[in-house]
């Protein structure tokens, strides 16, 4: 009981903390509503707390089958402190926002060819926002993307190597998935692999999609906030890190699926050899 309290307590700690990174690494003369950013970082750590310390899971899934969350966090944390760093250089530099900045630079320049989800954020700014604001996207752009195809690719190592989720025990899907009823709709494994390819293709083109309605909505949506430090660090850091969530949800769904289509094999492989010596 006094482990789960203080281990919520602590994983609530760590989503405050998220929350406020960007208020805490820019100067105050680019924050300007504190209290309301005080206010969201509280309700998230509430959150988190109020979920990590039930006994009983209400919409947080894989809560009992690390590393996956703690890999989505970890880039979350990674994403919006590099896009922090990136965002005060210009304001406030120093030597590892410059690094961060050139880092960001870099992978914009690499990343931002043709068709590519970078070149879609910068083809989305409307043509009297300065340039510098445009590089400053694409930079943001750049890095956001590069952290989560890696902790794709990270999760994918732990999957394939680590053989995840085997190492946790046994799988409990209604603690880890609680907003899927595995009692209704049919098959479990064909609606576990299609929702996990639904979650797949979705995360694929979420980044293409998202830019090109923010262009087609540029009447009701205007892309030059992103010249807003904060703006720019949530809206980007979202960009990125929604469909890397989905994809990894995508490939765990299917991981699985397969696991329980392996359990049913070797159930049915059993039962044939127990029924042959019968």
């Amino acid at each position: 009981m006094f482990a789960r309290i203080t281990g919520a307590a602590f994983r609530g700690l760590l989503v405050a903390m998220l929350f406020s990174m960007p208020t805490l690494i820019l100067p105050a003369s680019a924050t300007v509503s504190p209290e309301i950013i005080l206010f969201i970082a509280l309700l998230g750590c509430a959150l988190a707390f109020s979920e990590y310390a039930s006994h009983f899971p209400s919409f947080i899934e894989f809560r009992n089958a690390p590393p996956i969350n703690r890999m989505r966090f970890a880039a979350a944390a990674a994403t919006i402190g590099a896009l922090s760093l990136l965002a005060a250089h210009p304001v406030a530099p120093t030597g590892l926002t410059a690094l961060v900045q050139q880092l960001g630079s870099w992978l914009g320049g690499g990343l931002g060819f043709a068709y590519s989800p970078v070149q879609m954020t910068v083809l989305m700014m409307p043509p009297q926002v300065p340039e510098p604001v445009v590089l400053m996207v694409r930079d943001a752009a750049g890095l956001a993307s590069a952290i989560a195809a890696a902790a794709i690719a990270l999760f994918a190592l732990v999957i394939r190597v680590g053989h995840w989720p085997v190492g946790n025990g046994a799988f409990n899907v209604w603690v880890n998935l609680p907003l899927f009823d595995p009692t209704t709709g049919g098959d479990v494994v064909q609606r576990l692999q299609r929702d996990g390819r639904v979650n797949i293709a979705g995360g694929a083109l979420l980044p293409f999609a998202l830019p090109a309605a923010v262009k087609l909505a540029s009447g009701f949506v205007d892309p030059g906030i992103l010249a807003s430090p904060h703006m720019l660090i949530w809206v980007i850091g979202a960009w990125a890190l929604v469909p890397a969530s989905m994809i990894m949800r995508g490939m765990a769904m299917l991981r699985i699926a397969g696991l329980i289509a392996l359990k049913r094999r070797a159930a049915s492989l059993g039962a044939d050899e127990a029924l042959q010596t019968a």
